[in-house]
């Protein structure tokens, strides 16, 4: 199973594929999609093209977007919920089933305690996904999301079969 994971930006919108076989999992690819300042609407257009033209061109199975937390600046906070309604709509558009995941979540998922710093999270990444070379922090979080929904999904998987 292909999962991309998006990590939500409005100037950096990370990205990350990878392959999840059972419990292993492979880099497949990564990358940014930068958008320039300016009017907001442009903006979130081309964070919209360029997510579906990576989602067109990888054929993800799945996709995993990182939620925001809300902090002091209401404003900043505001953008950035629309930054990640645009890294929603176009998995969405596509037909993906998507996780949505606390920063937390992921940290703790990847690293082991929920409050890792973004180079705990930079170094297991490269541990359970050897080789890869990230396009920059916003990508490396985006497969630390998807590494999380892989993990998500082989647990779900090992449940249903201890139910049937």
């Amino acid at each position: 199973m292909k999962i991309i994971g998006i990590d939500p930006g409005l100037r950096n919108m990370g990205w990350g594929i990878i392959a999840a076989e059972g419990s292993r999992m492979r880099h497949i690819a990564n990358g940014i999609v930068h958008s320039e300042t300016g009017e907001l609407g442009p903006r979130l257009a081309a964070l919209y093209r360029g997510l579906c033209a990576i989602i067109a061109e990888h054929r993800p199975d799945a996709a995993a977007v990182e939620q925001t937390f809300v902090n002091k600046d209401a404003v900043g906070t505001l953008k950035l919920g629309q930054a990640r309604g645009i890294a929603l709509l176009a998995p969405a558009e596509a037909g993906l089933e998507i996780g949505e995941y606390a920063p937390n979540a992921v940290k703790k998922t990847v690293v082991g305690v929920g409050h890792a710093a973004k180079e705990q999270i930079q170094h297991m990444v490269r541990v359970m996904l050897p080789g890869v070379d990230f396009a920059g922090p916003d990508a490396a979080d985006a497969l630390a999301v998807a590494i999380c929904h892989a993990h998500h999904l082989q647990g779900r998987a090992l449940r249903v079969k201890a139910t049937a």
